[in-house]
């Protein structure tokens, strides 16, 4: 290596060579979740044009956008709006298209006069799907005449150009106005280039229902009949909570919902938007948005809602009949248990805490959310005392729940304290200290237990067996799981609390791993399992710890050689390629995890050099919560719904 290190050293990137260079700066994978990354970079775009409001009609400027899937991996994204300027920029000297589609930080979101909130701040967005596909068109529609640039890995083949009032080869014709942007992603990029319709349709419902009035229209070209999924929502954020409890039963039947505008004090406006409804849950299901963007992680405009609603109830306590019936004041997580709210707000100049955007900074936002909210809630629930009525005795029995549950904790505590180290007795821990090198199978039954102790590595892999079915947690609160003996030992294990007081970074493994039979009785263990998890230790689930171990189904056996099939159809192909004289083959379907020796059960389900594992992904946060209430939950009809829905699909089930 030279010590010479001089002007010559220094690479410099032009255009969007950067981009290709380091994809994942701005995109943040070239997985599946990166080629995603680009639709919705393009869509954020048209949604920008929804949010912006026409002075002449008082509506947005784009109501409907259409996404495309054909065939080839080609997607396409349209919308009515305004269309992407085409006219000469008067500095850079090349059309305000080019600019848009090649530059990094050139759109019209910088200077707050074409659009004063926007989802996409970076002015990369369109640029880097531009950038990141093998070829990128763009057809715009203005005035009534058609304009159009075609790229290769980003670089313009030629200049912006007019082909007159026809010609373009999609939806928009010279009687409407708008941009269709055409692309096919880089192979040399993405680890796959093929998107995947749900996961992209929920992004669109969830876009769709924050923008009321607004029509997001997804068709996948890529099948023999397109499918296609159309959402638009008149009800906006009320529409999004009705959604949400649509399978709960529901302490009042219209949601609350308030909207206004404040003065950010800075020259600009802060709009606030929330709706919120209770149901006879233990859960709170509560989703955050700054300009359209989903905060996962929160941020000052959710710390401020938070602090409006306990401060609400406790004033609305005071006065009324449930005081008496507590001695103390109602705590967040007692205003927040059945709380179903969707919070959205719209600010000038939003601060994001980390690329991903997760987490709003703007310390003023929380102050206008805060007093915003107080005032609106107090002026509903002086209309409707039903309502809060409901809301308060809900809120009380919570309390004291807290209350009980707090000293079965500390009972709990005091019971570790007088044991070894805290761990249950049936735990076969590991030598490892480092829990980013620790596995712990969550076994069921006490035979495939014995069975797994003798087939681990007792170095890193931890063996926790369970009897019987635990708890089915939907159902039941914080004070029943944390003393429920089927879900004590794995509290304890992992070490990390439970429900509001887990904290993820006290996790003793950082791979929990379930392993049950592959049967009814092992699905419904997991499933039970996937439910606490998803309910009292959400960071687990969403920090990608949690997986499922997948033991085989056959065992096949031959001339003194073993051979693993994990379900029929490899069974099948097993039995048709080698050869064999079917005669002289011994086919084993194993019940259960009990009947495989140690070093089978090691060889095909535990050694990280051989087994199938599937870590569980929390992709779409407003499907899951669904999917666990109507399958878990008490209301028997929508269940039922969904198994003559969905029956047909399985494909392995035991009888």
């Amino acid at each position: 290596m030279s010590s010479n290190y001089s002007a010559q050293n220094i690479t410099v990137l032009k255009g969007l060579e950067a981009v290709r260079k380091r994809p994942g700066m701005y995109i943040g994978t070239t997985g599946i979740d990166g080629l995603h990354h680009l639709v919705f970079e393009a869509v954020d775009n048209s949604v920008d044009e929804a949010m912006a409001i026409d002075p002449a009609t008082g509506k947005g400027f784009c109501n409907d956008i259409l996404v495309v899937l054909e065939e080839s991996d080609i997607v396409r994204v349209e919308d009515n709006g305004r269309g992407i300027p085409v006219d000469i920029h008067p500095t850079e000297h090349v059309s305000a298209l080019e600019l848009v589609m090649t530059r990094l930080h050139a759109g019209g979101k910088f200077d707050k006069k074409s659009y004063k909130v926007s989802g996409g701040l970076h002015g990369v967005g369109v640029s880097v799907v531009n950038a990141l596909s093998e070829w990128c068109e763009v057809f715009v529609n203005i005035d009534g005449k058609v304009y159009t640039q075609r790229y290769k890995t980003g670089v313009p083949e030629k200049p912006a150009g007019e082909i007159g009032t026809t010609g373009l080869p999609y939806a928009y014709t010279a009687e409407r106005r708008g941009t269709v942007v055409r692309w096919k992603a880089d192979a040399s990029v993405f680890e796959t280039t093929t998107c995947n319709f749900d996961a992209l349709s929920n992004r669109l419902r969830e876009l769709a229902f924050l923008n009321k009035g607004l029509r997001i229209t997804i068709r996948d070209e890529r099948l023999s009949t397109p499918k296609v999924s159309e959402f638009k929502f008149e009800g906006g954020l009320k529409s999004f909570v009705e959604y949400l409890n649509e399978n709960k039963s529901v302490l009042h039947k219209e949601p609350v919902f308030i909207d206004g505008i404040r003065d950010d004090g800075m020259g600009g406006n802060v709009d606030v938007e929330c709706a919120i409804q209770y149901n006879d849950g233990y859960n709170e299901i509560m989703f955050s948005f700054v300009n359209d963007i989903n905060t996962r992680e929160g941020g000052t405009h959710l710390v401020g809602f938070k602090s409006a609603l306990t401060r609400t109830l406790n004033e609305f306590l005071k006065k009324s009949k449930h005081s008496k019936k507590l001695d103390e004041s109602l705590s967040g997580d007692d205003v927040r248990e059945g709380l179903t709210a969707v919070l959205s707000v719209k600010v000038p100049n939003p601060q994001f805490e980390g690329q991903t955007k997760g987490k709003l900074g703007n310390s003023e936002v929380k102050g206008i959310v805060e007093t915003f909210v107080n005032e609106q809630l107090e002026l509903f629930f002086d209309k409707h005392p039903e309502v809060i009525n409901n809301i308060l005795e809900k809120s009380v029995l919570a309390a004291r729940a807290r209350i009980a549950a707090r000293q079965a904790r500390d009972a709990t505590r005091r019971k570790n304290a007088m044991d070894s180290a805290g761990l249950p007795g049936k735990l076969a821990d590991c030598s490892e200290k480092d829990p980013a090198k620790c596995e712990l199978f969550i076994v069921e039954g006490d035979s495939a237990g014995g069975s797994a102790k003798g087939g681990r590595d007792r170095r890193f892999q931890a063996i926790l067996p369970l009897w019987g079915k635990m708890l089915n947690v939907e159902k039941q609160r914080i004070e029943k799981v944390i003393t429920n003996d089927k879900l004590q030992p794995i509290i304890a294990s992992l070490g990390a609390g439970c429900g509001n007081e887990f904290d993820v970074s006290k996790i003793r493994y950082h791979k929990v791993i379930i392993m049950a039979d592959a049967d009814v009785d092992g699905s419904h263990i997991r499933t039970l399992l996937l439910t606490f998890f998803y309910r009292y230790m959400t960071e687990l689930v969403e920090r990608g710890h949690i997986f499922i171990a997948m033991p085989p189904l056959y065992k096949i056996s031959y001339d003194k050689k073993s051979f693993y099939a994990y379900d029929d159809a490899e069974k099948d192909r097993i039995l048709s390629e080698s050869g064999k004289d079917v005669e002289k083959v011994s086919v084993q379907r194993y019940k259960g995890l009990g009947e495989m020796n140690p070093d089978q059960l090691c060889d095909t389900t535990m050694d990280p050099a051989k087994r199938n594992i599937i870590q569980v992904h929390l992709d779409d946060g407003v499907e899951a919560e669904r999917i666990f209430t109507t399958l878990m939950g008490e209301v028997v009809g929508p269940r039922r719904a969904f198994i003559e829905e969905n029956a047909l699909l399985v494909s392995n089930l035991d009888v």
